[in-house]
């Protein structure tokens, strides 16, 4: 009997490239999917007491996988820990819970302030923990509360103030601490006016973005004073490819999977953007995909 099995959905050997958004990743040596809150505690504690490398993973969408895989335990909250509340203008959401969905439900109860986060492919947690923003909006303008798993296994509640957002991150991510669930301070706005605002961010999105190709959302970090994009474009490396990797035509900002590609060849890319930037103008571009396993 596996230790997991009364805590979760226990897969062996399963490959992640069916859940990451960049449709790339070797196996994990085990999967779970935690049956509840409780139970994800239970499975860090005894990864802890069992001295078992483990991850977090939400919905896959920031992340690269190695080829190799990840030999140790996944957790994935996708499609788990995904249950939303509304109480007056307080919207309250589980960690796995995706922040389109999150978005609509306040639509629903005609509430406005998440209309940014719409089009964001993420879920709670991965987004409140590195205070993930789009437009004209960061989690960090519409969070009230966060409750987390501290390292001593200790469920704390932090204000907005105590999370200390700042761009693509925060104190839990600082400290390694993990997003159970979130709260959100929303407005009452006419439904009308917020689905037209959801509508024409994502129309945005769709017009610039290269969303019919597999990848990671924005490969990198704003670099103080300039625009990743155009530093990549005004290298010459639009459309710039590496196997079955390239740079997407349509915004400079996106490495994409053109079908088949592999965790090195998107690593080399990356790699490979970062040098020419650099040598171009001095700039170091810092990536926001997070890598797992050994690439």
């Amino acid at each position: 009997m596996n230790i997991f099995e009364n805590y979760a959905t226990v897969l062996e050997n399963e490959n992640l490239d069916k859940y990451t958004s960049f449709k790339i990743g070797g196996p994990a040596k085990t999967l779970l999917f935690p049956k509840d809150e409780a139970s994800l505690i239970k499975i860090i504690e005894i990864c802890k007491l069992e001295n078992l490398k483990y991850i977090i993973l939400g919905n896959c969408t920031n992340v690269l996988v190695s080829d190799e895989g990840y030999d140790g335990v996944v957790i994935l909250l996708k499609n788990v820990l995904d249950n939303i509340s509304i109480n007056g203008n307080v919207v309250s959401a589980g960690a796995g819970a995706t922040l389109r969905d999150v978005a609509n439900k306040a639509l629903d109860k005609s509430l406005g302030g998440l209309e940014f986060a719409h089009g964001i492919p993420g879920s709670v947690g991965g987004g409140v923990i590195m205070n993930a923003g789009a437009y004209d909006g960061e989690l960090k303008d519409v969070v009230k509360s966060v409750r987390l798993l501290n390292n001593d296994l200790e469920i704390i509640e932090l204000t907005n103030e105590e999370m200390n957002f700042s761009y693509r991150t925060s104190i839990a991510q600082e400290e390694h601490y993990i997003i159970l669930s979130a709260t959100f301070n929303l407005e009452s706005a006419d439904p009308v006016l917020v689905k037209e605002k959801m509508d024409d961010l994502w129309n945005r999105r769709v017009t610039k973005q290269p969303l019919e190709y597999p990848s990671a959302g924005s490969t990198f970090r704003r670099p103080t004073g300039y625009f990743a994009g155009k530093l990549i474009d005004d290298s010459g490396l639009r459309g710039f490819t590496h196997g079955n990797v390239a740079v997407s035509e349509k915004h400079c900002g996106f490495v994409i999977n053109k079908g088949g590609a592999t965790a090195k060849e998107v690593k080399e890319t990356i790699e490979t953007i970062q040098k020419i930037v650099k040598d171009n103008y001095g700039v170091e571009l810092r990536r926001e995909v997070k890598y797992v396993g050994d690439n």
